[in-house]
């Protein structure tokens, strides 16, 4: 196994105090539409906008940090964390992000002081040219989600939400690369129903299931910003075989839907990947039993608010 329970203890210790304890929410039954009640843990008001700053400080407190920096490959959101990161530990940033990147996501990757690159169309480009960049310069490369300290350093959501919420049976994660997921799934280890939840467009994760091993795939739509890998990472994948009890996708206009939820219900900014585990539900794609404590998490939040607040 790649990382374990006592990996995550570790990276909670080193990153406490260093990134913020988000809250949980309780929702009553029908709160969006679907006749149960929901526990919310609210990962999208995490420093930089979403839980990539767990693995991002842990990454950076684990080891020594050259004097060029750090650099990563990013579709936004990992970039945003490691900038974050590397401004509190004083260490220069270089961040590789593709195309496809929207505005909000490089404008706060610029914010933390990184320097930022256009590497590509997509996100398997930005990390071709973040490799090149590292082995020319021999700056700390940090993955975005097939590294061990990413892995330990995502698993703490889960282990502060278990933490928060003792009795929840199965919790909603959305996937891109899978180091969330995989994180989550260490800690829980069987102990509660982790279900994955992806983009019918952006689907590694589901796909490397069928499979039985990771695969390439095409990767579109609203959510390939943050959603958006070719293949999920080699370290994950046997944490998923084992742990993830269900792979579910859902549409992109599901996952508009639930975004908008959101805002109008809750009056939080989710991006589209941030919601797509609640659309698993809203959809109706998963219909919980009448007694099953559901969590879902909201992972983050880097998006423009007109984009929501104007539909």
């Amino acid at each position: 196994m790649s990382i374990n329970r006592e990996d995550i203890e570790a990276a909670a210790r080193r990153i406490e105090g260093k990134v913020r304890k988000t809250p949980v929410i309780n929702l009553d039954a029908d709160s969006f539409g679907i006749n149960h009640p929901l526990n919310l843990k609210l990962e999208l008001l995490q420093n930089s906008g979403s839980f990539k700053a767990r693995g991002a400080m842990n990454s950076l407190l684990s080891g020594n940090v050259p004097a060029i920096g750090v650099v990563a490959a990013s579709g936004g959101n990992h970039g945003a964390a490691i900038a974050f990161a590397a401004k509190q530990c004083g260490v220069p940033a270089n961040i590789f992000v593709p195309e496809v990147t929207g505005k909000t996501k490089t404008d706060l990757i610029k914010s933390y002081g990184a320097t930022i690159h256009i590497g590509g169309a997509l996100y398997a480009d930005a990390l071709k040219a973040c490799e090149a960049f590292q082995l020319d310069s021999g700056a700390l490369s940090v993955h975005a989600y097939d590294q061990p300290s990413t892995l330990a350093g995502q698993g703490t959501v889960a282990r502060e939400w278990q933490l928060q919420v003792e009795n929840l049976d199965t919790v909603f994660v959305a996937v891109g690369g899978g180091g969330l997921i995989g994180g989550m799934a260490a800690w829980y280890s069987g102990n509660c129903r982790v279900i994955a939840v992806e983009p019918e467009t952006s689907c590694a994760l589901n796909a490397a299931l069928v499979a039985g091993h990771p695969v390439d795939v095409d990767v579109s739509g609203v959510a390939a910003d943050s959603l958006g890998a070719r293949s999920v990472g080699d370290l994950m994948f046997p944490l998923a075989q084992e742990f993830v009890t269900k792979s579910l996708t859902v549409p992109d206009a599901e996952i508009r839907k639930a975004q908008g939820m959101i805002w109008n219900r809750l009056r939080l900014i989710a991006e589209p990947g941030g919601a797509a585990a609640l659309a698993a539900l809203t959809s109706g794609i998963y219909q919980p039993e009448k007694d099953e404590r559901v969590g879902i998490l909201l992972c983050g939040s880097n998006t423009d608010p007109a984009l929501i607040t104007s539909r």
